[in-house]
């Protein structure tokens, strides 16, 4: 399951730094960028977990969180520059359920992301089982399986396959790959990848699976 997390944010810089930040940890990080329709924007995309700054055009956090309570109760992380003890406590009595302030370390933010998705939902973001088409990926033991065999992987092939698959059915650049695996300690160069990316098409061959990685030239690739 790959959750959704808008932003709201009136900084674009920051707001395209976190939607990177949230889509490289296998989110779906998105961002309206109209704030008049901010309300209306949630009820259609229905988003798991709302990122909310509360210095922003027109309503402010506050007034947002407030609204958006009459009829949801999705999961709201303030991630804003205010940092008084008087503005946590309003974020925390209209209805948020945490609050980190600006600047902030990146890998605290996303460990206080995955904890209150975790508290919200319960441990299906651990999932040890990934299921696309005729294919599934167990990442407990680094195998792929189709047809009721299996394909052992090394650790850099179900890295990639781990992020192909949180990004299924949308074309994955072979920039964010690299830096993907890089973030994770995994030094791949452009030139390794592809030979990574032949490897795991040689398994899924053997799997009896033609064209399942399928490359967009220019793009990147896609499962």
């Amino acid at each position: 399951m790959m959750y959704k997390i808008m932003v709201i944010e009136d900084s674009v810089e920051l707001r395209n730094e976190m939607i990177v930040l949230l889509r490289r940890n296998g989110y779906d990080g998105y961002a309206p960028e109209q704030f008049d329709t901010i309300i209306s924007d949630i009820r259609v995309t229905n988003p798991h977990l709302i990122l909310l700054d509360i210095n922003l055009p027109g309503q402010d956090g506050f007034q947002l969180c407030t609204e958006i309570r009459t009829f949801s109760q999705v999961p709201i992380m303030f991630v804003t520059s205010r940092n008084t003890d008087m503005d946590e406590l309003m974020c925390m009595t209209l209805g948020g359920d945490d609050y980190i302030s600006k600047p902030y370390n990146t890998s605290i933010l996303v460990a206080r992301i995955s904890a209150l998705l975790k508290r919200t939902y319960g441990n299906s973001s651990s999932q040890d089982q990934l299921t696309h088409g005729a294919v599934t990926l167990h990442l407990a033991t680094s195998r792929l399986e189709a047809n009721n065999h299996f394909v052992e992987l090394t650790k850099n092939e179900l890295k990639i396959m781990h992020y192909l698959f949180m990004h299924k059915k949308r074309i994955v650049s072979r920039l964010d790959l690299v830096e993907y695996l890089w973030d994770n300690e995994m030094f791949v160069d452009d030139n390794s990848l592809s030979v990574n990316i032949n490897r795991i098409r040689n398994k899924l061959q053997a799997l009896g699976l033609e064209e399942y990685i399928m490359t967009k030239r220019g793009q990147g690739y896609r499962i």
